[in-house]
């Protein structure tokens, strides 16, 4: 299918061709809930830990005696029911994440792409670049398109001046190619894809 390529001005410059294997598929929303649970999890520290009676600190000398004191029966401080004893059935250190194949893993990436495509919400960029660092200066070109949160994808390594203008506005995001997954492609609104980074993408999808 044919999409029109614009600047970063917003003025035409020419056309170009998206594949269909990859921008044309009917978005499933079950494939990419799953990749989104999938590298949420994988993000977690799982570092979360509390100390068991076994690692507590605290003398092993029985309290008061077995017996008379009309009390319950106790032997241990370390026990949870006391105040700095060891947490019963606490959180230990762990691994959250959860296991995806590749083939599906490139599967969500494929839905992701058509489901913006299909949201009219991909721009095909001929190059993400900037003739001063200036952040004001990419505010400008993306309130002529009437966008406050978008990702922008390049091939490789960003122009250093479109970095650093994109550095101090929020929810407007850059990727490498190399980085591309679904969690960030569906967090902003729009998706700017730069012509050389289409290629690679188109590439690396079609293997």
């Amino acid at each position: 299918m044919k999409i029109n390529v614009i600047d970063i001005s917003s003025k035409a410059s020419g056309t170009t061709n998206l594949s269909d294997a990859i921008f044309g598929l009917e978005p499933r929303k079950d494939i990419l809930h799953r990749t989104v649970v999938y590298q949420l999890a994988k993000k977690r520290a799982g570092t979360h830990k509390v100390k068991n009676r076994a690692e507590i600190t605290a003398t092993t000398k029985k309290m008061y005696k077995q017996k008379g004191t009309g009390s319950a029966r106790h032997g241990s401080k370390k026990v949870p029911q006391f105040r700095g004893g060891g947490r019963a059935f606490g959180p230990h250190p762990r691994d959250h994440s959860i296991k995806l194949t590749k083939k599906f893993r490139k599967l969500a990436l494929r839905h992701a792409l058509s489901s913006k495509l299909k949201d009219g919400n991909i721009v095909i960029l001929s190059e993400a670049k900037l003739s001063k660092p200036k952040t004001s200066l990419l505010v400008k070109n993306l309130q002529k398109l009437a966008v406050d949160s978008a990702l922008f994808i390049d091939a490789k390594e960003f122009d250093k001046n479109f970095e650093l203008a994109t550095m101090n506005i929020p929810n407007i995001d850059i990727l490498p190619v190399q980085g591309i997954n679904v969690y960030d492609m569906l967090k902003r609104d729009k998706l700017f894809i730069t012509k050389a980074a289409l290629k690679e993408i188109e590439g690396r999808l079609n293997e």
